[in-house]
């Protein structure tokens, strides 16, 4: 008989993965991007130089250039986010991570402990919300309208838990093209933000991932751009900006926050090749590419817009999306998307269900989110369509042939 290995097992994993069968073609989960906007080219000749110039520094753990990362790469950041985000900060204030998921782990590793509690967004990144269980805390959910977060419930909030003598670890907030939403937090409400965050003496987490793919190029500061205080974690990537296989990401914090997290970032360091290539190529391409990329995801966004518009007329309400490569959809109470999704991807049409990015599962029971980064125009509007199909046939919505487009 094969040895049995379930009993040895831990007894609180989760249930075991599913043998890897290909992503399908009407693919709009994950947070994936266009094929065709990679410079391929362009990376490979990057690679070339910089594997010729430095390659023996490759001998080395993190290439001579210690714990934090590849100097050049930090150089660059400090850069683009002077230019991009206004923040203002040194390589040394740096630290490149694999991915940011890595990023929020590191956070909670330093931050977090067994019935802590912190506080996120009621729609935002699922992935929040599994590590925060993972490390045993509790979270509280705050809304988010067209101007971000609302900075008046979360003062609400906090007054209450400040009555419970309890106060959270860190305010978690996805500020600029929020996940799912889409919405861009106004500066006011950023500034808002950061004097209850100092009234209540608590953190902000702030989470600036697709920031870079506003449809114009414009944002506000970054939250850690307006901060006097140092009470701002930043942490982007370039999963969005450029490749998600990369795992590149990046905190920015002082070094008391720093020195801390690099004593549990137990890695060896983040991928050598990907942190050279990547600051070989970005440091004279970036700027480009993302205008094109921009292009790219606003055709893309235009037409799923169009798509749920003909296919599910006034059966689907959502906001426009401000830029970036998501769209979060509220479909009628009689729609539980969760079903939904398991239907579509029995005929290989993969979304997410709104459950896994809320604080409150039961509040997303409706809604969908969909990524239109990977698929062509042409892809989107097949997926939205055999999609309807799809939710009529489960729910009898949306009305086939009666639909009203929305104005």
């Amino acid at each position: 008989m094969p040895f049995d290995v379930t009993p040895h097992l831990r007894k609180d994993l989760p249930p075991p993965a599913a043998a890897w069968g290909g992503y399908p073609e009407l693919n709009f989960v994950g947070g994936h991007n266009n094929p065709g906007s990679i410079p391929s080219d362009a990376l490979a000749e990057a690679a070339k130089r910089v594997i010729a110039r430095e390659g023996a520094s490759l001998a080395t753990y993190n290439m001579d250039n210690g714990p934090q990362g590849y100097l050049p790469l930090r150089r660059f950041l400090a850069d683009k986010l002077k230019r991009y985000a206004e923040i203002a900060c040194t390589p040394e204030q740096l630290l490149i991570t694999s991915g940011s998921l890595q990023a929020l782990d590191l956070v909670n590793d330093v931050l977090v402990e067994p019935g802590d509690s912190v506080i996120t967004e009621a729609q935002s990144y699922g992935g929040i919300f599994g590590r925060l269980r993972r490390a045993g805390a509790t979270w509280t959910g705050i809304n988010v309208d067209d101007d971000g977060l609302k900075t008046d419930q979360l003062e609400n909030v906090l007054a209450d838990m400040k009555a419970r003598g309890t106060r959270p670890k860190y305010i978690y907030t996805i500020p600029t093209l929020q996940n799912p939403t889409g919405t861009v937090m106004s500066r006011d409400r950023r500034l808002a933000l950061l004097r209850i965050a100092e009234a209540y003496d608590t953190m902000i987490f702030e989470d600036d991932c697709y920031a870079d793919l506003t449809w114009d190029g414009s944002r506000p500061p970054a939250i850690r751009a307006l901060d006097q205080s140092g009470r701002v974690i930043h942490c982007g990537s370039f999963s969005k900006s450029l490749a998600p296989a990369l795992r590149i990401g990046f905190i920015v914090a002082d070094w008391d926050i720093l020195s801390r997290m690099l004593t549990v970032k137990f890695d060896g360091g983040t991928g050598a090749l990907e942190q050279m290539v990547l600051a070989e190529y970005a440091s004279e391409q970036f700027d480009d590419h993302i205008s094109r990329l921009r292009g790219t995801f606003k055709e893309n966004c235009d037409a799923v817009v169009s798509a749920l518009e003909e296919q599910f007329g006034v059966a689907a309400e959502f906001r426009v999306p401000k830029g970036g490569i998501f769209i979060w959809v509220k479909l009628p109470d009689t729609v539980d998307t969760t079903r939904l999704a398991q239907a579509a991807a029995a005929e290989k049409i993969l979304i997410n269900p709104g459950a896994d990015w809320v604080a409150e599962p039961e509040t997303g029971r409706h809604s969908i989110r969909l990524c239109f980064g990977l698929p062509s125009p042409e892809t989107i509007r097949e997926g939205v369509a055999r999609l309807a199909d799809i939710c009529h046939r489960e729910f009898g919505l949306p009305e086939r042939g009666a639909n009203v487009a929305r104005g």
